[in-house]
């Protein structure tokens, strides 16, 4: 459901858009009353929570509290501060002793690795800037031509680019969805074109095929969600 909505969301599909929000909000309630049924919490007890966690984890906005968050980052804070009091806060209510707890192992690869170099960069560990991500860029571009290992040679590009993605404000997998979206546009209005022209791809060579991709030329592009 939550791959339908970000579809919905990339396609500014806004009546699609209503209807899959519904479709993600159901997945909230029916767990909220199976909860219930089973005496643990309710709707309300959901909400309840959510409320309290923005209060609690965003002193610099909700001033006083009572706690141990009360008075933090209480005057106007650049947004580095707030960043970094954040994962304290966070840290803290989960009693674990490492930031990258609350990092699901099972997000998506360039979300995971966006995820991981953003919490890395909230205590000081920063990749560094656009140049030293190009950098980091070439030197793995390096180690393949070079015949190094390639899984780990990709697995450092890959790296990189999250790295440069960040550097320039882009969220990756937004990035790497909106390049398929419109690598899927082009194929499909390639087919599109070989159907009028009474032609079938499967039957072409290669050569043949390509020299039609070249001449397809590249649908507008779609519209960019932002990052997540």
């Amino acid at each position: 459901e939550t791959y339908e909505v970000f579809d919905a969301i990339e396609r500014r599909a806004w009546p699609e858009l209503k209807d899959e929000l519904g479709d993600l909000l159901l997945q909230v309630l029916f767990y909220a009353q199976m909860a219930s049924e089973a005496g643990h919490f309710d709707i309300a007890d959901v909400a309840a929570s959510l409320n309290a966690k923005l209060v609690r984890r965003h002193p610099h906005v909700f001033p006083p509290q009572e706690g141990p968050n009360a008075g933090r980052l209480a005057e106007a804070a650049d947004a580095g501060a707030v960043l970094r009091n954040w994962e304290q806060i966070k840290q803290g209510e989960r009693g674990s002793d490492s930031i990258m707890d609350s990092i699901t192992p099972g997000l998506p690869s360039l979300l995971y690795a966006h995820k991981l170099l953003r919490k890395a960069a909230s205590v000081g560990v920063d990749p560094g800037d656009v140049t030293a991500s190009l950098d980091r860029v070439d030197a793995a571009s390096a180690q393949l031509r070079d015949g190094h290992d390639d899984e780990a040679a990709l697995g450092e590009l890959l790296a990189a680019t999250v790295a440069l993605a960040r550097a320039r404000g882009v969220d990756t997998e937004s990035a790497l969805r909106g390049w398929s979206t419109r690598f899927r546009a082009r194929f499909e209005q390639l087919e599109r074109q070989a159907a009028a022209d009474g032609v079938d791809l499967r039957a072409l060579d290669p050569g043949a095929v390509a020299a039609r991709w070249d001449a397809s030329g590249d649908p507008a592009p779609a519209p960019h969600s932002g990052p997540t």
